[in-house]
């Protein structure tokens, strides 16, 4: 594989990881820097290790993960979402903080990158060298969080609370369509 053939699949494999930093970056009002900082970093980080994990683990583990990864986005996009609509509509005048935690980070990170780790399988397969392939992937997908989590700017003269439930069925509508290319038109 040439690099610009790595390119383009570090593009495919970073929309994940956009869609939740741009619906993150919608609802998160607090510490903007510091918060697309961290999510970037934990997508971009879920993005570089799961290539290395399924270069190294090979063929065993894409058996494995190819029965339920599809099911696995879907319940973690799924309940990001739900959480994210929830919030909105709560009434509650003292609103919880929306800095992202470690464990918000952590389902960020590996809900977004699990199709990175069958990608790791393919390179193994090409004879790609999995640590330049990898380092591409895992920058190109920080890179394109940071961006995302700031395309706010352009919308912000939308209501908070509509903007927060579309933030939220954005998630669940990435979750419902990776299911359904696995299911129906795969």
């Amino acid at each position: 594989m040439s690099f610009f053939d790595i390119l383009l699949l570090s593009l495919a494999l970073s929309v994940d990881a956009f869609m939740v930093s741009f619906s993150y970056g919608l609802v998160i009002k607090r510490k903007r820097l510091f918060n697309s900082l961290k999510l970037a970093l934990a997508v971009g980080l879920g993005q570089f290790l799961m290539p290395v994990a399924g270069w190294y683990c090979s063929v065993p583990v894409s058996v494995y993960i190819a029965q339920f990864d599809h099911w696995l986005v879907f319940l973690v996009f799924g309940v990001l979402g739900l959480n994210i609509i929830i919030n909105a509509l709560s009434t509650e005048v003292a609103r919880p903080d929306k800095d992202l935690t470690f464990s918000v980070l952590l389902t960020a990170g590996l809900a977004t990158s699990i199709d990175a780790m069958a990608a790791g399988v393919s390179l193994y397969f090409a004879k790609v060298p999995v640590w330049n392939a990898a380092a591409i992937i895992g920058l190109t997908t920080f890179v394109f969080s940071l961006i995302a989590f700031y395309l706010k700017r352009f919308f912000k003269k939308l209501p908070r609370q509509k903007m927060e439930i579309g933030a939220g069925v954005i998630l669940i509508l990435l979750g419902t369509k990776v299911l359904c290319e696995h299911l129906f038109w795969s």
